[in-house]
């Protein structure tokens, strides 16, 4: 691998830690209060999952966006970028939205928008890169999962 491509690899990833560490900035303060005070559907998951999981998807997502931006110049490459970019900042939104602003139902909003924007990203992945589509079909199951748990938060906190 050429130093370019690695460089591409380490800004790629670094792109997707640091959405996370945005939206973490958010998440960390609520969950000892305003999280914890929340009824909670029994299927949710202990605090101590979410970080690991969303570290590693985040991690899948840097290695995804890698493939897809070193393939640069060809067919799809553009599209499959901008959607990327969109899902990126949806799901840094939805942190603001859920727990900065203590809004199941924002973050309801926003995470349909999030699955959506995933779903098109994965779709124009696939045209440039077979590898960085199926990388990203944990994060779209993870999100899956998020969208129902964040249904039934809102539900039964309103």
């Amino acid at each position: 691998m050429k130093v370019y491509d690695i460089l591409k690899l380490l800004g790629s990833l670094l792109i997707c830690q640091v959405a996370g560490f945005l939206g973490s900035l958010f998440t960390t303060p609520a969950i000892p209060n305003w999280y914890a005070e929340l009824s909670k559907p029994s299927f949710t998951p202990p605090n101590w999952v979410f970080s690991p999981v969303w570290i590693s998807l985040f991690v899948l997502m840097g290695i995804s966006l890698f493939l897809i931006w070193r393939r640069e110049g060809q067919p799809y490459v553009k599209t499959a970028l901008m959607f990327f970019f969109i899902q990126l900042t949806l799901n840094t939104l939805w942190s603001i939205a859920f727990f900065g602003l203590k809004s199941p139902l924002l973050g309801l909003i926003d995470i349909l928008f999030l699955w959506l924007a995933i779903l098109l990203t994965i779709v124009t992945f696939f045209k440039v890169s077979i590898w960085a589509g199926l990388l990203l079909l944990p994060y779209l199951l993870w999100v899956s999962f998020a969208t129902v748990l964040n249904f039934f938060l809102w539900t039964l906190n309103r």
